[in-house]
């Protein structure tokens, strides 16, 4: 995706809060490489990036007004208002096409799992992996395929079948989802159940211990 941008000078919340009133805003671009500059971009410029759904894993093709080169970037942070969810500020960082970076992309399934089908319960515990790969090889996302999973059947990341030169750095084979029994989901319920039952006798218990007031 194509992303425009204009220099800016200056700095602070009061020329932050100008910039947002006319529809822009501050960014700064930053690289292992790169000196940083301030930026101004036009807000319009970013709703195609953010309905695409993967702002994190999109490489951008950065065009700064004045200056020649387009420079590959990614949005390495995006902070937002707490209340309305506007864009407030935006990190930029610049690539290099030949060097690995590390990046987060979420995991998604394919296919309905066989322990599924008979009463279990899928249990998504990693959302989302880092990868390690080159720029323009990052995945839009991790599929697994969960058709054969049968109840108490966990899948881990050395199951992965990566393509290309894509890495998960990761130390530990950890867990990344898992199939439950409907028992397990059972226990858990009850234990919950029971757990609220002793909180309510105790407190029932220690009212009735309290003397009464005079």
């Amino acid at each position: 995706m194509n992303l425009k941008a204009s220099q800016r000078e200056a700095v602070g919340n009061g020329p932050s809060r100008v910039l947002r009133r006319d529809g822009k805003i501050p960014a700064i671009l930053y690289g292992p490489k790169t000196e940083s500059i301030k930026l101004a971009i036009d807000r319009l410029e970013l709703e195609p990036i953010i309905k695409s759904g993967a702002v994190a894993q999109t490489l951008l093709k950065l065009k700064i007004e004045g200056v020649d080169s387009v420079r590959k970037v990614m949005i390495k942070e995006m902070q937002k208002h707490p209340v309305s969810r506007s864009v407030l500020h935006l990190d930029l960082y610049e690539v290099s096409m030949d060097q690995k970076i590390k990046v987060m992309v979420p995991v998604v399934t394919t296919g309905k799992s066989a322990g599924v089908e008979v009463g279990g319960m899928l249990q998504l515990i990693r959302r989302e992996l880092e990868v390690f790969c080159l720029p323009d090889q990052i995945p839009e996302n991790i599929t697994i395929d969960i058709t054969v999973l049968e109840i108490g059947d966990s899948f881990h990341v050395e199951d992965l079948p990566l393509e290309g030169a894509v890495e998960i750095p990761a130390d530990t084979n950890f867990t990344i989802l898992t199939i439950l029994s409907p028992t397990a989901e059972e226990e858990e319920e009850v234990e919950g159940e029971e757990e609220e039952g002793e909180e309510e006798g105790e407190e029932g218990a220690e009212a009735a211990e309290e003397p009464a007031a005079e």
